[in-house]
C-alpha cells in the first residue's frame, strides 16, 4: 500500500490518498510482458503493411498511456455515483450494443459488426458495455440482497437482463464475448450470496442453451469440429490451432529466444492480437508460459482480495465490482490461453492487458482505475473506523479517570 496526501484549498486538510502498489507492480509486469510479445510478433506484418516494424509497438504504447488517462480518470470518480448511475449505465450499454448493429453507425470488420467508428477510431462497444452490465448486477446485489439470497427469482431477475444483452452481443457477432460476460455475471452474483442450489441448477441450464447456441450457427459449428480435430483440415478450418500448437511445441521449456519465433512470420493468424499466447510460449518457452499465468493468477487474486477488504469495510457494492474485475480477468485470460493451446474452441478473445488491441485495453486499464478506487474506499473506511473505534476507547478512559477522582 501507499499513501500520498495531495494539497486542498482554503486550509483544509489534505486528502490522503490510497494506492494499492501490488496491483499496480502486477498490471505494470503483465502491459509490459504485453508490449515486448506484441512488438516481437508483429514486426513481419508490420514491415510488410508499413515498412515500419515497430509500428504496432507505437500505436500499443499510445494506447496504453490512453488506458492509463482513463484509468486516472476512473479512480477519480467515487464508487457512489457508479452505484447511483448503474441503471443509467445500463441504458447506455444497450444504446451502444444496437447501435453498433446499425448500418452506417456500426463497421463491419470480417464479417463482424462490433465497432463504432469515432474521428476515424474504432470503438469496440461491447468492451464499454459489458462493465456497465456488471456495475448493474453490482448495484442489483445490493439493492435485492434478501431476494437473492432467499429465492430463485432473486437470481432469474438479473440474468433475464443479462440474457438480453447476450442476445445482442450474439447478433454482432461475437460469442466469446457474451459468454465471458455471463460467466462473470453468474460469478458476482454467487459471491453475493445466492444460493448453491439455485447457481448450479441455473448453470446447467445455461451450459445446454449455450451448447444449443453454438452449434445452431453453421460458422461457430465449424470451429466446434475443428476444435476437435483441427488435424483434419489442418489448411482451412483447423489452420490457426494447427499453427498454434506447432509454435507453443516449438518453445520447449525455455523457448526458442525472444524475437526468434518462426510461426509469426505469416504463418500464424492473428499473431500479435487473439494468439499472442502462442507467440510468447514459442519465444519464452515452458518458463515464460508459468510466469504469465502466475502474474494473471495474481491479479485475479489481488482483485478478490480487494472485495474482501471492502466487504469488510462494510462497501458491498465495491466488494462486488472488484470481484467482477477479479472473475473476468481469470475467466478471459483462461480461455484465450485455453483457446491457444487447443482446450478450448476457437472464441475470438483478446489475452487481457498484452493482445494488440484498442478499445480492449484502454476499458481494461480503465476498469483497472475502477478497482484501484475500491482499495482507496476501503482504505479511507477501515481507517476512519480505527480511528472512531480508538476515539471511542479514549472516550471511556477519561470517563473512567474522572470517576476515579470524583470517588478520592
Amino acid at each position: 500500500m501507499s499513501i500520498c496526501a495531495l494539497p486542498a484549498r482554503g486550509g483544509a486538510r489534505p486528502t490522503t490518498v490510497h494506492l494499492d502498489l501490488i496491483t499496480l507492480l502486477i498490471v505494470s509486469s503483465i502491459v509490459l510482458l504485453g508490449l515486448i510479445i506484441v512488438t516481437s510478433a508483429s514486426m513481419s506484418i508490420a514491415s510488410k503493411a508499413a515498412g515500419d516494424p515497430f509500428l504496432y509497438l507505437e500505436r500499443q504504447f499510445v494506447l496504453v498511456v490512453a488506458g492509463a488517462i482513463a484509468a486516472a480518470f476512473a479512480f477519480a470518480i467515487r464508487t457512489e455515483w457508479l452505484e447511483k448511475s448503474a441503471l443509467l449505465l445500463l441504458a447506455l450499454a444497450g444504446v451502444l450494443l444496437i447501435a453498433v448493429l446499425i448500418p452506417g453507425i456500426g463497421h463491419s470488420v470480417n464479417g463482424s459488426r462490433r465497432w463504432i467508428r469515432l474521428a476515424g477510431f474504432n470503438f469496440q462497444a461491447t468492451e464499454a458495455a459489458r462493465v456497465m452490465v456488471l456495475i448493474f448486477i453490482a448495484s442489483y446485489a445490493v439493492r435485492r440482497e434478501a431476494e437473492l439470497r432467499s429465492s430463485l427469482m432473486g437470481l432469474i431477475k438479473p440474468l433475464l437482463v443479462v440474457s438480453l444483452f447476450f442476445g445482442l452481443i450474439l447478433m454482432e457477432p461475437d460469442f466469446g464475448a457474451a459468454v465471458v460476460l455471463t460467466a462473470t455475471a453468474f460469478g458476482v452474483l454467487f459471491v453475493a450470496g445466492a444460493r448453491w442450489r439455485d447457481v448450479i441448477g441455473l448453470a446447467v441450464i445455461g451450459a445446454g442453451l449455450l451448447a444449443a447456441v453454438a452449434v445452431s450457427s453453421p460458422y461457430r459449428l465449424r470451429r466446434l469440429t475443428s476444435f476437435r480435430n483441427p488435424w483434419e483440415d489442418p489448411f482451412d478450418s483447423g489452420f490457426q490451432l494447427t499453427q498454434s500448437l506447432i509454435a507453443i511445441g516449438r518453445g520447449g521449456w525455455t523457448g526458442v529466444g525472444l524475437g526468434e519465433s518462426v510461426q509469426k512470420l505469416f504463418y500464424l493468424p492473428e499473431a500479435h492480437t487473439d494468439f499472442l499466447f502462442a507467440v510468447l510460449a514459442e519465444e519464452l518457452g515452458l518458463l515464460g508460459v508459468l510466469l504469465t499465468i502466475a502474474l494473471f493468477v495474481a491479479l485475479a487474486w489481488r482483485a478478490l482480495h480487494i472485495a474482501r477488504l471492502a466487504n469488510e469495510a462494510g462497501l458491498k457494492f465495491q466488494s462486488y465490482l472488484a470481484a467482477g474485475f477479479g472473475i473476468w480477468v481469470a475467466i478471459q485470460a483462461f480461455i484465450n490461453m485455453g483457446v491457444n493451446m487447443g482446450v478450448l474452441p476457437t472464441k475470438g478473445l483478446t489475452l487481457p492487458f498484452m493482445s494488440y488491441g484498442r478499445s480492449s485495453l484502454i476499458v481494461t486499464l480503465a476498469w483497472v482505475g475502477v478497482l484501484l478506487r475500491v482499495y482507496h474506499e476501503a482504505a479511507q473506511a477501515s481507517r476512519g473506523a480505527t480511528a472512531a473505534s480508538l476515539r471511542g476507547d479514549s472516550a471511556v478512559r477519561l470517563r473512567g479517570g474522572a470517576g476515579e477522582a470524583v470517588e478520592a
